[in-house]
C-alpha cells in the first residue's frame, strides 16, 4: 500500500446469524483489509489472560453484558496496532456510547449493515446443531450430517447450543435490534449512510 493510499476505516454490523463474519472474510480478503471481530479478541484477551480480558470474563461469567466502557477500551487498545492499515470493525461498535467513542479517535468512512429478516435467520440459526469436542457444525436445512443427530466423523451426539434454541434467538435478535438501530441513526446523522447487504 503507497504512501499517498488513503486509509480506509469501514464498519460491518448485522444481527447474530446474518452472515457477518462469512461477508467479512470476502470483503477483507478482496480489499486487502484487516478485520477485527470483537467476539476474536474478546477470546484472545480471556485466554491469555489479560487484565481487560479477566474483567470481560467476570461479566460474561455472570451472564451479563460487558459494558461500553470494557469493550471500548478493548477495541480501541487494538486498533492502535493498526494505524498503518485499513481495517474493517465486526461486532464494535454495538451501542450508541461505543460508536461516540470510536468517533473521536477514528473517522469512519463506511458503514456496512447487512439487512436481513428475523425470520431468515431464525430459520438458519435454530437449523445449527454442533459436535462439542470438535466445533463442527452441521445445518439441518443445507449440511444436514448423515444421520440426524449424529456427528459424520466420530458417531457422538451433536447438541443445539442455547443460543440456538428458538426462544433464545428471538431474544438475542430483539437485543440487537434495540441496540443497534440507535448506532445506525447515528452514522446516518454523520452523513455516512449505511449500504444495505442481503449476503
Amino acid at each position: 500500500m503507497g504512501a499517498s493510499t488513503r486509509l480506509l476505516r469501514a464498519v460491518i454490523m448485522g444481527a447474530p446469524g446474518s452472515g457477518k463474519g462469512t461477508v467479512s472474510s470476502r470483503i477483507t480478503k478482496h480489499f486487502e483489509l484487516k478485520h477485527l471481530s470483537s467476539g476474536d479478541l474478546l477470546r484472545n484477551n480471556m485466554l491469555r489472560g489479560t487484565e481487560i480480558g479477566v474483567l470481560a470474563k467476570t461479566f460474561i461469567d455472570q451472564g451479563k453484558l460487558i459494558p461500553d466502557d470494557v469493550m471500548t477500551r478493548l477495541a480501541l487498545h487494538e486498533l492502535k496496532t493498526l494505524t498503518q492499515y485499513s481495517w474493517l470493525l465486526d461486532g464494535f461498535p454495538r451501542t450508541l456510547p461505543q460508536a461516540e467513542a470510536l468517533d473521536k479517535t477514528y473517522r469512519i468512512d463506511m458503514v456496512i449493515n447487512l439487512d436481513v429478516p428475523f425470520e431468515i435467520i431464525k430459520q438458519r440459526l435454530t437449523a445449527r446443531w454442533i459436535h462439542p469436542a470438535s466445533g463442527r457444525v452441521y445445518n439441518i436445512e443445507f449440511n444436514p450430517p448423515k444421520t440426524v443427530g449424529i456427528d459424520d466423523l466420530t458417531g457422538e451426539p451433536l447438541i443445539q447450543r442455547e443460543d440456538d434454541r428458538p426462544e433464545t434467538v428471538i431474544k438475542r435478535l430483539q437485543a440487537y435490534e434495540a441496540q443497534t438501530k440507535p448506532v445506525l441513526e447515528y452514522y446516518q446523522a454523520c452523513s455516512i449512510s449505511p449500504s444495505f447487504l442481503l449476503p
